[in-house]
């Protein structure tokens, strides 16, 4: 994939996740998601956490292991959106500097090219998309582009997800289902 092209999905799904965030109520980010063992808020940050890690290993070259746990604390405090706003930004300004996709960053399982980190982050972002639409009831249709990106993402490696830990187990999507319900059910969401 050409990296305008990467970069303009990435953009678009950090800015499909912010427009999420900004639709979720004062008395909503106590919410259940998708994701069991995380309310609206707890998503919310574990995104804000991704998006902070990007600018240190893009940008800084530096190791997993040199950044170590300084996101694992709260990181979206009293405004968690503007906390998400601030992170994506830092992420969309380091993945667009200069030669940026061409680097290795080092990942918890290894050296990756950063353009395959980029990509990796666009699925998260649309996954997490509809997760949160899901617990703020917002609208759960994602955009075909991306959903055709995650699709395309997911594929070389989905029999693996499951035992990651990461992911549940896939769930058999309807009869005649779409792209994004199979994606989501491949994922183990039930739509």
């Amino acid at each position: 994939m050409a990296h305008d092209e990467l970069l303009g999905l990435h953009a678009a799904a950090l800015d499909l996740f912010a427009d999420r965030v900004h639709r979720v109520g004062e008395d909503q980010w106590g919410a259940s998601t998708p994701c069991t063992e995380w309310s609206v808020r707890d998503l919310v940050q574990h995104l804000t956490a991704e998006q902070l890690w990007v600018p240190p290993l893009v940008r800084d070259g530096a190791t997993m292991a040199e950044v170590g746990d300084v996101f694992d604390a709260d990181v979206v405090g009293g405004d968690p959106a503007t906390a998400f706003d601030t992170a994506a930004q830092a992420a969309r300004e380091a993945f667009r500097e200069p030669g940026a996709l061409d680097r290795t960053v080092n990942l918890s399982y290894g050296d990756t090219p950063c353009a395959d980190y980029c990509a990796q982050m666009v699925t998260d972002l649309v996954v997490h998309s509809w997760d949160l639409s899901r617990g703020i009831g917002a609208d759960e249709q994602l955009p075909d582009e991306l959903v055709a990106h995650a699709v395309r993402e997911v594929a070389p490696y989905a029999s693996e997800l499951a035992a990651s830990g990461v992911f549940g187990p896939p769930v058999k999507p309807p009869a005649g289902a779409d792209e994004q319900t199979k994606l989501l059910a491949q994922l183990g969401r039930r739509v």
